[in-house]
């Protein structure tokens, strides 16, 4: 065999240096994506935690609407859906919501929500005191439940926005651990 000229080694180092650098620019593209979409405030991501209300002033001079929307993973043996689809509400105004869920199996099953906030520069004036989406949601089969949800949109919401949608999409979380349903039965 005859030993590779020197283009051929130029060009192999050259190959495998834009492999590495290809590789290293595929595990940067996550957080680059998350500054990116805080800096354009496109993200909707809402908090994973309760926060804490404290009595503000009550903006009774406007109103924001606030629409619900719901599914379900392809495939989970669940209904989802919002008591109602969409409601008024006065920024500082602390918020009751309820969602409905049935779980239409034979199986004892979890669920988790994942929530997000369109426009996504809302995300950050919607402040969640109480959320289902704080935690799992085990279900027995062919049972029932009501979720709450209570909130405040921020009075420092931007005025050019009137509307905000709350999306939820509902996971099957079942396979990934042990679940305890209500009813006090192991799996």
């Amino acid at each position: 065999m005859t030993q590779p000229t020197k283009s051929n080694r130029k060009l192999l180092i050259i190959l495998i240096a834009g492999s590495i650098g290809m590789f290293g620019f595929g595990f940067a593209l996550v957080p680059l994506y998350d500054v990116l979409c805080d800096t354009l405030g496109i993200n909707g991501k809402t908090q994973n935690s309760a926060s804490s209300y404290e009595a503000v002033v009550v903006d009774k001079n406007r109103t924001v609407t606030i629409e619900f929307v719901t599914q379900v993973q392809s495939g989970m043996p669940w209904e989802f859906s919002p008591k109602v689809n969409q409601i008024s509400v006065h920024p500082g105004e602390l918020t009751h919501a309820q969602f409905l869920v049935k779980n239409l199996s034979t199986r004892d099953t979890v669920g988790q929500a994942i929530p997000s906030v369109s426009p996504g520069q809302g995300a950050a004036y919607f402040n969640k005191t109480e959320c289902f989406c704080f935690n799992q949601q085990p279900l027995a089969a062919a049972a029932t439940a009501e979720l709450p949800l209570i909130f405040y949109v921020d009075p420092d919401l931007p005025a050019s926005i009137n509307t905000l949608t709350l999306s939820y999409t509902l996971y099957d979380i079942t396979d990934r651990q042990t679940i305890v349903i209500e009813q006090g039965a192991s799996k």
